[in-house]
C-alpha cells in the first residue's frame, strides 16, 4: 500500500511573511532610490536627443552663423586686410560702390553665362547616362563607380589637366580641330572660348554625380507603370517621355536648384584656368565670376568691407533661388 506524504505548506506566522521570501513592502531608502532613478530616466529621455544633435548646432554657430553675421556687420564698415580690427561705419556705401562697379556686373554676367553653359549640358548628359545605366548591363557596378571618379578628383588636378587640353599651341583640343581644318582657338584669352573651357571642367566633374541621383530616382519608379505603358503599345522613347520624366520632376527640380547654386559659387575652376593664376579671370576679366571678384576685392585689393558686401549680395541671390525653388515645388505638388 502506498504511503501518503503530507505536502502542505508550513504555517505562516501571524503578522509575518512566508519563510524564505523577501518583504514585499520597500523600505523608505529603497523608495527614495527608485524615485531618484525615475527622475534621472525621465531627464535622460527628455534631454538626450538634444545632446546628440548639439555638436552640429555648436559647429554651425561657430563656423556658419557667426561668420555670416560678422560678414554682414563688416559689410557696413570700411575695413582693410591690413587692419581688420579698425572699422569705420559707412552704412550701405560698400553696396552702392559694387553696384556702380562695371567689374561687378561683368562678373555677374560671366557667372550667369558659365552657369547656363555648364548646367544645361550637364543635366542633359546626366539624364541620358542614368537612363542607360537603368537597364541591366554587365559590370554595372563598375560604371556607377566610374561615374563618381570625376567628382572625387581634386579641382586642382582636373583644372590643370584641362589647361593642358585647351592649350593654344600644344593643346589636344586645338590639335583635333586642326586635323579637321579649323584654325587654333585661343581658349584662355578669348571670351566665349574661355567660358566654354571653364564650363567643360564643371560638366566633367558633376555629370556623373547628377547621373547617380537620377539613376536612384529612376529605380524608385514602380515597374507597373512601364508594364502598363508597354501593354498600351508605348515604345522605349514614349515610356521615357511619358513615364520616366513626369516621375522625375521633383528630382529634376532638385538638381537644377543645386546646380544653379553651385554655378553661382564657381571659384576654383576659373582661378586655376587663368594662365597668370590670378583672381582677375583672364587678362580682360573675360571669365571672372562673382567668387573670383569677391576674392580679388578681399584678398588681392584687401578691401574686406567691400568683399563682405559682395558675399552678402551672393547670399541674397541664393535666398532668391531658394524662394523660387519653393514656389515651383509647391506648384508641382499642387498640379500632381
Amino acid at each position: 500500500m502506498a504511503t501518503r506524504h503530507d505536502t502542505a505548506a508550513p504555517p505562516v506566522k501571524e503578522g509575518g511573511a512566508a519563510p524564505g521570501r523577501p518583504s514585499a513592502v520597500p523600505t523608505e531608502a529603497e523608495q527614495r532610490r527608485r524615485a531618484r532613478l525615475s527622475r534621472r530616466w525621465q531627464r535622460d529621455i527628455r534631454w538626450s536627443p538634444y545632446a546628440f544633435v548639439s555638436p552640429f548646432f555648436l559647429l554651425f554657430l561657430a563656423f556658419g552663423l557667426f561668420p555670416l553675421i560678422y560678414t554682414g556687420w563688416a559689410s557696413l564698415h570700411q575695413v582693410e586686410m591690413t587692419a581688420p580690427t579698425d572699422m569705420s561705419w559707412v552704412g550701405l556705401r560698400n553696396y552702392t560702390r559694387i553696384f556702380d562697379d562695371d567689374f561687378f556686373w561683368n562678373a555677374a554676367e560671366n557667372t550667369l553665362t558659365i552657369g547656363i553653359i555648364s548646367t544645361v549640358p550637364q543635366l542633359l548628359m546626366a539624364m541620358g547616362l542614368a537612363h542607360i545605366l537603368n537597364y541591366k548591363l554587365r559590370a554595372s557596378t563598375f560604371y556607377r563607380v566610374a561615374m563618381l571618379a570625376p567628382y572625387a578628383t581634386s579641382i586642382a588636378a582636373a583644372s590643370l589637366v584641362f589647361v593642358l587640353l585647351f592649350g593654344r599651341d600644344y593643346g589636344m583640343i586645338n590639335w583635333v580641330l586642326d586635323m579637321v581644318g579649323i584654325n587654333p582657338i585661343d581658349w584662355q584669352n578669348d571670351k566665349w572660348p574661355s567660358q566654354i573651357a571653364v564650363s567643360s571642367i564643371i560638366v566633367w566633374r558633376w555629370t556623373g554625380y547628377n547621373a547617380l541621383i537620377y539613376l536612384a530616382a529612376m529605380q524608385a519608379i514602380p515597374q507597373d507603370l512601364y508594364e502598363s505603358a508597354a501593354l498600351d503599345g508605348a515604345s522605349r522613347w514614349q515610356q521615357f517621355f511619358h513615364v520616366t520624366l513626369p516621375s522625375l520632376r521633383p528630382t529634376i527640380l532638385f538638381t537644377v536648384v543645386v546646380s544653379t547654386i553651385g554655378a553661382s559659387q564657381v571659384f576654383g575652376e576659373p582661378l586655376l584656368f587663368d594662365a597668370n593664376k590670378g583672381a582677375s579671370g583672364g587678362a580682360e576679366h573675360q571669365f571672372q565670376t562673382l567668387g573670383l571678384y569677391l576674392y580679388e576685392q578681399g584678398w588681392v585689393n584687401q578691401h574686406l568691407g567691400r568683399a563682405s558686401a559682395i558675399a552678402w549680395t551672393m547670399f541674397l541671390i541664393l535666398i532668391v533661388i531658394g524662394i523660387v525653388n519653393y514656389v515651383i515645388s509647391r506648384r508641382l505638388r499642387a498640379s500632381s
